[in-house]
């Protein structure tokens, strides 16, 4: 299979067959490691659905031109939006964290701030954080041979969330969904929650779902009781106390194992 790059540099609507383009650094520098040629194929992805063949024309010690060939029916999306809302851990698993939500098939990310998080970002350390992010979601949807790059939203407190970001999403300003379509669960060990799983296999349709977690130590009384006076429903994923970085995996795998073909 040819090598597979994302390649924003050109709108989704420009796209055509024989239009000549160069690769932007990163992916120029990653074909060159590979050792391509002239005449050597490649495919490249807009991140927003594109998926085409494409030959590289010319190498150069810092830049690669390529030809798009042919667009490629490819489309491994989950056929509904599925948001990820993390209590940041903390560490590198927050990296880790995000390539697999990405090859699970997330469509976004917000990390956020909770009263008992470890990791505490903010001004431009909170910037490059971000940034880093979400190139390890490109470098993952590359790999996985999505067709669509996850957002990482920019890190805001739990309380901000529930208060601004999750109304605009649940009315689908975020989601491209109608608030009718868009659900929320807070995912809580909590005694006789419904377990998550029972919910899925529940589900007549797929519908866009926001799935809540919290970092290491869990989730307040306070932190619940803003989730659930927004809308949101506890589920539980088992007896097993799963890290800040496993739970939501687990439950985004699980919900894209309802969903995949």
């Amino acid at each position: 299979m040819s090598a597979r790059f994302f390649c924003p540099e050109v709108a989704p609507g420009a796209w055509r067959a024989g239009l000549e383009l160069e690769l932007p650094e990163g992916a120029a520098r990653h074909v060159q490691v590979l050792r391509h040629q002239p005449g050597d194929a490649l495919r490249l992805f807009d991140g927003h659905g594109g998926d085409w063949q494409a030959t590289v024309l010319a190498m150069a010690r810092r830049s690669v031109q390529v030809r798009l060939d042919q667009p490629l029916p490819v489309h491994r999306e989950l056929p509904a939006p599925i948001h990820l809302a993390v209590g940041m851990p903390a560490n590198e698993r927050m990296d880790a964290l995000v390539e697999k939500a990405t090859e699970l098939g997330v469509t976004a990310l917000w990390p956020l701030h909770t009263r008992r998080s470890v990791l505490r970002l903010s001004g431009e350390r909170a910037a490059k954080k971000i940034a880093h992010w979400q190139a390890v979601a490109v470098s993952a949807a590359e790999q996985c041979g999505r067709d669509r790059i996850p957002a990482v939203h920019p890190v805001q407190d739990w309380a901000a969330f529930w208060g601004q970001s999750w109304p605009r999403l649940s009315a689908g300003d975020a989601a491209g969904v109608s608030a009718a379509t868009m659900s929320a669960h807070v995912l809580t060990l909590e005694e006789g929650a419904e377990p998550w799983w029972q919910t899925c296999a529940a589900q007549a349709t797929p519908v866009a779902v926001l799935l809540a977690s919290g970092p290491e130590g869990g989730l307040d009384e306070a932190e619940l009781a803003q989730a659930r006076a927004a809308g949101a429903q506890p589920a539980s994923l088992g007896p097993r106390v799963l890290r800040a970085d496993t739970a939501p995996l687990q439950a985004l795998g699980v919900w894209a194992a309802r969903w995949s073909a």
